[in-house]
């Protein structure tokens, strides 16, 4: 059967089950893996297959209705789909059951700081726990794992689509082995249980490789553990897919192109604003332009961009990293975050020296991002004219295309959306299935703001506006967070409560549907 011929009746990679009856590690060296589809057992070959094995393969296990052929990409997002399915329930009745839990000291030694989870050949029942819990949360689009001691139990929570879901709890004596497990994987003091301590580690998971922000924490009950997913494939979102409105992502775009002048991404924690500053750099990162940036942490390796660390206890904060690198003849810089008076002053000096600054400030809103630096203490004749434009930004969930249902909007929806009912596009709600966990929602999308420092609003910054004033010009033509949220509403993409939960809208009170 022919390549060609093959991929024409190919199933999604998602729909393929594991059967569970080839080991990872042989079908990944072999180019061979045996999976399941609703029709029966299929035999998936990638293009570097070794032939000599089909036919054994073909021999041993009977059942196989069909050959399927894959490319190095297809056949590597199908080992980490089939292989990462574990079942976490039986890990932990296992690792609860076993007595020589004490052994583990011997097998974390000699640990690599990168291994495939999928490869390991150690039973270890600790180990597969971790691993276990670490590939459920990879499968679950998780972003953080949350490891929480308690009297009598330890939580696993994962945070997915930035709502924490608990996942699975287990025996508190697990706890002391699991912590240790992961504080040798990310070369942390495995002694040291009374501080806090931040590391990080890289992981593989078939041909995917994630990035690991691991952070400790003493409580009452034993260190608590935080561990952050970086997926290094979605490090390079470009700046068109972040799901901006046409009319602000113009406004946004003509912001970069300007020569110097800072430009601010403001949100809540986990709004996205890393990943906007990230999307906005790669759309500068021409290779004519020296771009520079001091994070706190580096999240991810940019190729062409010289990315440099904070380190608080040699005295590398933020505003020393920039004071140093406008020393470096940079033409863009992109600073984590301005914290405090020292950055921000740094940060308006190189735009006022000629150079375009990128930074994040926390803040509710974009008007609200002026008065958090005037408060710092930045002159307002200076702030009037360093900043060039400010993004504010809210993540919401998207509903489950597979199982969202239209519903007639009631009185209250409309009244709420603004609109009259011939224009209510489509209002849905979350319903649940298996494809989304019963949540009813899948996925993320952003909410925007964008205001542009014209030279209208230049004038009431310097004569001390309130932000309700800078607002009511900056927003007159342009669309606010909730005017954001309000049209992904009536498009379908989410609901009224998902919008309500990060931004506010009109008499909010039984909007509901």
């Amino acid at each position: 059967m022919s390549n060609e011929i093959a991929k024409q009746d190919m199933s999604p990679v998602g729909s393929y089950r594991d059967p569970h009856l080839l080991p990872y590690a042989f079908a990944r060296s072999n180019g061979i893996l045996i999976a399941e589809d609703d029709e029966g057992r299929v035999l998936c070959i990638g293009p570097y297959a070794n032939q000599d094995t089909i036919p054994e393969v073909l021999r041993v296990f009977g059942g196989i209705y069909d050959t399927r052929y894959f490319n190095d990409k297809e056949f590597g997002e199908l080992l980490s789909t089939i292989f990462s399915n574990l079942n976490l329930q039986d890990e932990i009745e296992t690792s609860t059951e076993e007595k020589d839990v004490e052994d583990l000291d011997s097998i974390l030694e000699g640990f690599e700081k990168s291994a495939d989870l999928l490869a390991g050949e150690d039973d270890a029942p600790v180990i597969r726990l971790l691993n276990s819990l670490l590939s459920e949360s990879v499968r679950s689009s998780a972003s953080d794992i949350h490891l929480e001691p308690y009297e009598d139990k330890v939580t696993a929570r994962l945070r997915i689509d930035g709502v924490l879901t608990e996942l699975a709890s287990f025996s508190p004596k697990l706890a002391p082995y699991i912590v240790s497990r992961i504080k040798v994987m990310a070369r942390l003091d495995i002694a040291d249980k009374r501080k806090p301590q931040d590391g990080r580690l890289s992981l593989t998971l078939g041909d995917k490789i994630y990035d690991v922000r691991v952070s400790t924490l003493p409580t009452r009950f034993g260190e608590r553990v935080v561990m952050r997913l970086l997926d290094t494939d979605k490090a390079f979102i470009e700046l068109s897919d972040l799901g901006i409105d046409n009319k602000s992502f113009s406004r946004f775009e003509t912001l970069l192109q300007e020569p110097n002048g800072i430009i601010l991404v403001t949100g809540p924690t986990g709004s996205g604003k890393t990943t906007t500053l990230y999307a906005s750099i790669a759309l500068l990162n021409d290779q004519t332009r020296n771009i520079m940036t001091v994070e706190d942490p580096v999240e991810y390796a940019v190729p062409g961009i010289s990315q440099t660390q904070v380190n608080s206890k040699i005295g590398m904060t933020f505003a020393n990293g920039l004071r140093s690198i406008l020393r470096q003849d940079p033409d863009v810089v992109m600073v984590g975050e301005v914290r405090d008076i020292e950055t921000a002053e740094m940060a308006v000096q190189a735009s006022l020296t000629g150079h375009l600054v990128l930074s994040t400030v926390h803040t509710n809103s974009a008007a609200s991002a002026i008065t958090r630096l005037l408060d710092m203490g930045i002159e307002r004749y200076l702030l009037s004219s360093s900043v060039k434009g400010i993004l504010a930004q809210r993540l919401v969930r998207k509903l489950c295309n597979n199982c969202k249902t239209e519903v007639e909007p009631t009185p209250a929806f409309l009244n709420q959306m603004q609109v009259s009912e011939e224009n209510a596009k489509m209002a849905c709600r979350a319903v649940g299935c298996l494809e989304c966990k019963n949540t009813g929602y899948r996925g993320r999308t952003a909410l925007y703001e964008l205001i542009t420092i014209t030279e209208e609003i230049k004038t009431l910054i310097h004569d001390g506006a309130s932000e309700q004033e800078i607002e009511a010009i900056a927003f007159k033509d342009a669309p606010r967070l909730s005017d954001s949220g309000r049209e992904l509403v009536l498009t379908g993409v989410t609901t009224v409560e998902e919008v309500l939960r990060v931004a506010k809208l009109k008499e909010a009170k039984n909007a509901s549907l």
